[in-house]
């Protein structure tokens, strides 16, 4: 559970406002204020209705700079930071201007491991959130997202299910799946993979020692999206690197 909400074990979202949401053990919402006392509304309207209008005004900004919006969203450690960091170097060789916005608990490590690359970055710290909100990307676009850049990647907060609830204004989410977590992640979260019009599945340089079931995996993304892209990557070894570059030159192209 989040470290503010006492809800042990159900649903439960916060917001930057001070108030927070979640879900009873009899199946009602109820939203919470630190100035007022808990009162009973409607799910879409007490955690969403305010994130998805502010994602809506995100998303015609960046639309009017020409600004195509990836939020990819895994688990800790499936290699988001790596792969972006390869990603920036190979996108800026080909003049094709980027920015970043990195949500973290704590700290600004895996935003200063992207600055190397001399692309704008981003840190967003949410403490002890679960995820970014459309609110706190909105707060930082203007100055996150130089005019001319043709496309923003949202690293969000590792975690496979409530990034997946907010929009925050993206044109695509991406669901990265690594080799080490095993084939059966898209059944068991199939709220990500269900959203994701691109699966990557990364760290493919180990998935033989692992002994990783590709079939399987591809099989469990198709039952749960059938519509889903998929592309295998390492960003270690370079394989399927081409593939996801023009997948990127493409979207911009539309």
């Amino acid at each position: 559970m989040c470290k503010d909400c006492g809800c042990d074990g159900h649903h439960h979202h916060h917001h930057g406002d001070g108030m927070h949401a979640h879900t009873g053990a009899d199946g009602k919402v109820y939203y919470h204020s630190h100035e007022t006392s808990t009162r009973e509304v409607p799910l879409e309207q007490a955690i969403l209705a305010k994130n998805d209008n502010t994602a809506e005004l995100n998303r015609a900004f960046l639309k009017g700079r020409g600004t195509r919006t990836f939020n990819l969203i895994s688990s800790p450690g499936a290699g988001k930071t790596t792969l972006l960091i390869k990603t920036l170097e190979a996108l800026k060789a080909a003049g094709i201007p980027t920015a970043v916005i990195v949500g973290d608990q704590y700290g600004e490590i895996d935003a200063d491991r992207m600055r190397s690359t001399g692309v704008p970055v981003t840190q967003i710290q949410v403490h002890d959130s679960c995820h970014l909100t459309a609110q706190q990307i909105s707060a930082v676009l203007e100055t996150s997202v130089p005019a001319g850049t043709k496309i923003l990647f949202i690293e969000n907060v590792g975690n496979l299910v409530c990034p997946v609830a907010f929009d925050l204004g993206e044109d695509e989410k991406i669901a990265l799946l690594s080799t080490p977590e095993g084939e059966e992640k898209p059944l068991k979260y199939p709220g990500l993979f269900t959203a994701a019009k691109l699966v990557l599945l990364t760290k493919m340089d180990i998935a033989s020692a692992l002994g990783w079931d590709k079939e399987l995996c591809i099989r469990n993304v198709k039952t749960t999206n059938p519509q889903a892209e998929i592309l295998e990557i390492s960003s270690k070894d370079g394989s399927g690197f081409d593939a996801w570059i023009d997948y990127l030159k493409h979207s911009i192209t539309q």
